[in-house]
């Protein structure tokens, strides 16, 4: 136990039960706890509560009963000061007991008169019922045609009786379902207020701090602790300026925090903070077993058909499954014309943070709220990609090292390029000194198209056929009709061989490429090269495979 006078003092669920023992004979403080501060992370938030109260000497226990159901009791921390000495004992949460509602007489007393409402008009359709089989029996049973002596009634009488016949029906058919509408109404009345009558299941959880003052003093109490339902998603506008001939082209890069939190609680006027830190993937590494190899057993008699051997290990043993994504997300911002306040970052060696300015309010469950944390202003390379053998479709890119102490987190980025949106795309993870490159939509200005020019499968050897080849040749021409020189990538595939058998060859009649094994992809070829304006180029590329005559090959791509 600690005991202070004008400082700080804390304590934690785990420590209090096993130093402090709780009084016999506390008195019971009945306070509410607002929220302050929040600390929200990729995967949970951990939340500050304030309790203010004027504070008994001697032995007592608050009760807040305002903490949301979803936190986690091992996570309750107290801390607190007071203008005196102040020790904080254990620390209990617990769900509330269900309370009956104060008015309970007043709704008894209006239950049992709705149900006698009720009886009074089950009594009304009784008695339309009886009528209306009084009726309907008397035109069964009536003679038909004969009067006293036999003799015929006139027309006219007949349809007198039956008129009366008819309107005792109706009369007694509408008053059934008057009173059963009206049954009905009392019924739902019945139903809501049994609702209200019944104790509420807790929506709240009750929290517990049992405290001791020598004096009667002023104490003020932070309450921290985790929720899961909450999280944040970076995502970012990159807007490109592509330039002139006196100005270069420009990114601004404006990264934004994707609040969503559905803990129960509405965070109002809080000091918000967002981390990069990932506090649901726990604090140590997998375990790895050993990977054993051997013969494979015999299948057991009457297996099940794609029932596996027992030598295959399954996926969670040689490695974790990867996390789901997130399939929907949500773009806000990005047209303000009003300059919007930026948050402070502060980069540790293992985690970013950003304070958000001021205090913010974020609500339970209203959806996803965006707010800015950082914009940069960044000279980027432009260049015109293209893969002519899947679309020869001329794209615009932007590449950029990234300067930024705090790392770009994979997010989605809404793409504007001189003022107009082009569409989406997603940021890859990128630390300090990293390259970033992405794509800012089609270039109609640069024509490209990719031919084949040469087709050949067949055979070699000298007098016998040893071996088949196929060799192919493909020319791109590429068409820069812009009045300024720009960069140019285009990207084709050398098929890659396995297999000592399959040879494959690219032939002296290719030009050259810039770069091969292109990003650690196994035969992804680069030509790289600046077009001047209105300039007209061809790339050749061909290529030579060669396998044994008894085996057929085929080509797919890598997984």
């Amino acid at each position: 136990m600690r005991r202070i006078a004008n400082c700080l003092v804390t304590t934690s669920l785990v420590l209090a039960g096993a130093l402090v023992a709780g009084p016999l004979h506390a008195a019971n403080l009945d306070a509410a706890s607002q929220v302050d501060a929040v600390t929200v992370y990729p995967d949970g938030a951990s939340v500050a509560r304030v309790i203010s109260l004027d504070l008994p000497a001697g032995d007592n226990t608050l009760i807040a009963k305002d903490f949301p159901m979803g936190l986690d009791p091992s996570s309750l921390r107290v801390e607190g000061e007071a203008g005196g000495r102040l020790t904080i004992g254990a620390i209990d949460a617990r769900p509330p007991h269900p309370v009956a509602p104060a008015n309970l007489p007043e709704i008894d007393k209006r239950i049992e008169a709705l149900r006698d409402q009720r009886e009074d008009l089950q009594g009304i359709i009784s008695a339309a019922e009886a009528r209306r089989k009084f009726a309907e029996h008397f035109a069964e049973a009536s003679p038909v045609g004969i009067g006293e002596k036999g003799e015929a009634r006139p027309v006219s009488e007949w349809r007198a009786a039956f008129s009366a016949v008819g309107d005792e029906v109706a009369t007694a058919d509408n008053a059934i379902r008057d009173a059963t509408r009206k049954q009905r109404d009392i019924d739902r009345e019945i139903a809501r207020l049994e609702a209200d009558r019944a104790a509420k299941p807790p929506s709240k959880l009750e929290v517990r701090i049992e405290l001791a003052s020598a004096a009667e003093t002023k104490a003020t109490l932070r309450v921290t602790y985790a929720v899961r339902s909450a999280r944040w998603m970076p995502i970012y506008d990159a807007r490109l300026d592509t330039g002139a001939k006196d100005r270069k082209p420009a990114i601004e890069l404006v990264r934004r925090a994707e609040i969503t939190q559905s803990t129960g609680e509405d965070w109002s006027n809080v000091a918000l903070v967002v981390s990069t830190v990932r506090v649901a993937r726990g604090g140590n590494a997998p375990d790895l077993n050993s990977l054993i190899v051997r013969y494979p057993q015999p299948p057991r008699p009457l297996a099940a058909a794609g029932k596996v051997f027992d030598s295959v290990q399954p996926r969670s043993v040689l490695a974790p499954a990867p996390a789901a994504e997130a399939v929907q997300q949500f773009r806000f911002g990005g047209g303000a014309t009003m300059e919007e306040q930026q948050a402070t970052a502060e980069i540790g060696a293992f985690q970013a943070t950003f304070k958000i300015p001021g205090r913010v309010s974020v609500s339970a469950n209203e959806g996803a709220k965006s707010l800015r944390i950082s914009t940069a202003t960044i000279t980027p390379d432009l260049a015109v990609r293209a893969v002519p053998v899947i679309d020869p479709t001329a794209f615009l890119e932007a590449s950029f090292v990234q300067a930024d102490d705090a790392p770009l987190l994979p997010g989605q980025v809404s793409i504007y390029r001189d003022g107009i949106f082009v569409g989406r795309s997603r940021m890859a993870t990128a630390a300090k000194d990293e390259t970033v490159r992405l794509g800012f939509g089609v270039d109609d200005k640069v024509k490209i198209e990719r031919t084949v020019v040469k087709r050949n499968e067949g055979s070699a050897g000298l007098i016998v056929t040893t071996s088949k080849t196929d060799e192919r040749a493909f020319k791109t021409t590429v068409r820069n009709g812009h009045d300024f020189p720009i960069k140019v990538a285009i990207q084709d595939q050398l098929p890659v061989s396995e297999n000592d058998d399959i040879v494959v060859e690219m032939l002296p009649s290719s030009t050259p490429a810039t770069t091969t094994n292109l990003r650690d992809k196994r035969g992804v070829l680069e030509w790289a090269f600046e077009a001047k304006p209105g300039e007209v180029r061809d790339i050749n590329f061909a290529w030579r495979m060669r396998w044994p005559k008894d085996k057929g090959v085929v080509m797919v791509p890598a997984g």
